[in-house]
């Protein structure tokens, strides 16, 4: 027996057109440890934008009900080459109710239970998910356990990552955002120290007021000097950016380095021998390439961060601590806010689309797919 339901398609063309449409499928019957989840809420992640939006002009886009279709520029169009005439699902998280399960044991306990889940075709009105992969909501509501996976487990992930390469502290970009809302709460419960950087002073008071101690605005005239005393304070040699373009990594690494040379007994014209490190994990900058300077000696790395593949490094035992401790917190320090919903044709309207690309602090956009 096979369930019909709307769903939210992404397909760029090789010759530049980005169509996002709504369209009526068919869902499989779930076999083994697979469950069928009547979808009932689903955030817009910055992740989610990627395939969604990416660079495409949706100012001068065409629009219809359900349906969109904008041009994409270069260099982005021939660097999605891989994708080219993919008809792709959308929405990496959700939440909603099992209402059919394949035969495996753990399928079946979920039968019936509210669940939040990360299938990846989040934005549809059913999608297929993997128990393992399900995080039964009890009590709660399917908007509260909306945004329980992608935001609350990288912000673990991130005070995890630092665990296992031996460090005390963190700096991190953007930290006004949910995710980093939720860092900062983290952090103060674990005893990790953390320096926030924002670009507005409503985001230093907001920060500070939920117990924050180290915020710096990258806004004021005096930022890198901040920086360096947040760094000094805390020996944070660690950070985490989502921003990706531009110079916010390198003013990090250099504020970095000038705190570990003046702590030198002696000149090196190597730079500094403390290892200083700067995980990418998001690109809220589309327009601009990373800029990186040679001002912060030899010692440095600058790499990526990927939740998936950090779960994997961790192992399971870490994994489901994580996992227990966002269900035992979901309305305090995982807690989401969103600015306003949308149905799956709501999501496709050019208001919408204009407002929920730019990614500003505090405005996320709730996907609620039957309205």
């Amino acid at each position: 027996m096979t369930t019909t339901g709307k769903q939210l398609f992404t397909t760029l063309t090789a010759d530049g057109k980005l169509t996002l449409e709504v369209s009526e499928e068919s869902f499989p019957e779930p076999t083994g440890n697979q469950v069928l989840v009547k979808m009932e809420a689903a955030p817009i992640n910055p992740s989610d934008l990627a395939i969604l939006t990416s660079a495409a002009d949706f100012e001068n886009a065409e629009y219809s009900e359900g349906k969109v279709v904008a041009d994409m520029p270069e260099p982005f169009l021939s660097g999605q080459r891989g994708r080219h005439g993919q008809r792709l699902p959308a929405g990496n998280e959700g939440a909603g109710t099992v209402v059919a399960t394949g035969d495996s044991d753990m399928a079946k306990a979920l039968m019936g239970q509210r669940v939040a889940c990360v299938p990846g075709n989040a934005f549809s009105q059913y999608a297929i998910a993997d128990a393992m992969m399900c995080l039964p909501l009890g009590e709660h509501s399917s908007e509260v356990g909306a945004s329980s996976f992608v935001n609350p487990m990288t912000a673990l992930g991130f005070v995890e990552t630092a665990k296992m390469e031996g460090h005390d502290a963190i700096i991190h970009l953007a930290a006004a955002s949910n995710l980093g809302q939720m860092l900062n709460k983290i952090c103060q419960e674990d005893g990790m120290k953390l320096v926030n950087i924002v670009r507005r002073q409503e985001h230093v008071d907001l920060l500070k007021s939920q117990g924050a101690e180290y915020v710096v605005n990258s806004s004021d005239d005096d930022y890198m000097k901040q920086l360096r005393e947040g760094i000094k304070a805390t020996g944070a040699f660690l950070g985490f950016d989502p921003i990706g373009g531009g110079q916010n990594t390198d003013h990090v690494l250099k504020a970095m380095e000038q705190v570990a040379a003046s702590q030198m007994d002696e000149y090196s014209r190597y730079g500094s021998n403390q290892d200083k490190k700067m995980y990418m994990y998001g690109r809220l900058d589309l327009q601009n390439p990373t800029i990186l300077t040679p001002s912060y000696g030899l010692q440095w790395t600058v790499s990526g961060w990927l939740l998936t593949p950090f779960l994997a490094k961790a192992g399971m035992e870490t994994v489901v601590k994580m996992r227990t401790r966002v269900q035992q917190n979901l309305t305090t320090t995982f807690a989401s806010s969103y600015k306003a919903k949308v149905d799956l044709e709501g999501m496709l309207t050019k208001d919408a689309i204009l407002d929920y690309r730019q990614m500003k602090t505090g405005e996320k956009y709730l996907v609620t797919p039957w309205g």
